[in-house]
């Protein structure tokens, strides 16, 4: 009989943690079924949230080291393409935002590059950057549920990541940013505090939270083409 060690059982227990995030998935897509829009976004940012904070568990516990056997990395990548991207075009075709042949075309493309990026070895960068769009189509299906653009904003903008899955600019990480890491940080907490409040009181938004969001966004895809294009800039900590 194998000798019982806490620290292994603390180590398989994260990988636990990480598959959650599968059940999370689950339990979104039934919403999205009931079309139960608020709660399906509660479950995925649960999922989200797990995302986030596994790694450090991982970490803490050696899990890599406990068990070998086991890959933590692409058990997080199956739970993220459950989560990050095959609910997300489900409840966008659910909801009516992709309609007809040209929704499922749309949806298909997202699925498929998706798996490109998820597949590629070389989807992220020294600097902890993400090489190319980052499927986060959970974030996009949030967007288009808040701000609800006309049809053919929703098409242009979901077929323009999809392209830009393939353009090998950095897409920065939100936390591991040094070039204004402050700002940073503040804009993420204010797009955190809007998201809460828009699942909160459901949706359409409060106008002010739409703000915060979209300046949000701007944000973002400034800091990525500024530096993505400066080379010189030190980029992560």
């Amino acid at each position: 009989m194998l000798p019982f060690r806490f620290s292994d059982f603390a180590a398989a227990s994260v990988h636990v943690f990480t598959a959650l995030g599968a059940v999370c998935g689950l339990m979104a897509a039934l919403a999205a079924f009931d079309g139960a829009w608020e709660r399906m976004f509660i479950w995925l940012g649960v999922a989200l949230v797990i995302d986030a904070i596994d790694g450090t568990f991982a970490r803490l516990f050696q899990v890599e080291q406990r068990l070998p056997r086991f890959s933590g990395e692409r058990l997080d990548l199956v739970v993220d393409y459950v989560t990050y991207v095959f609910v997300p075009v489900l409840a966008l075709l659910q909801a009516k935002y992709l309609t007809g042949t040209g929704g499922l075309i749309i949806g298909a493309l997202i699925l498929l590059s998706s798996l490109y990026h998820f597949s590629d070895l070389a989807s992220k960068g020294d600097d902890y950057s993400f090489v190319g769009f980052p499927a986060i189509w959970n974030v996009v299906a949030f967007y288009v549920f808040t701000l609800s653009p006309p049809g053919w904003v929703t098409y242009t903008a979901l077929l323009l990541c999809v392209a830009l899955t393939f353009v090998p600019i950095h897409w920065v990480h939100p936390v591991r940013v040094k070039r204004w890491r402050t700002l940073t940080l503040a804009v993420t907490a204010a797009w955190s505090i809007a998201a809460v409040a828009i699942i909160a009181t459901g949706f359409p938004p409060p106008a002010w939270a739409a703000i915060v969001l979209s300046a949000s966004a701007v944000y973002f895809v400034w800091l990525t083409i500024d530096l993505s294009f400066r080379p010189d800039v030190e980029h992560s900590v």
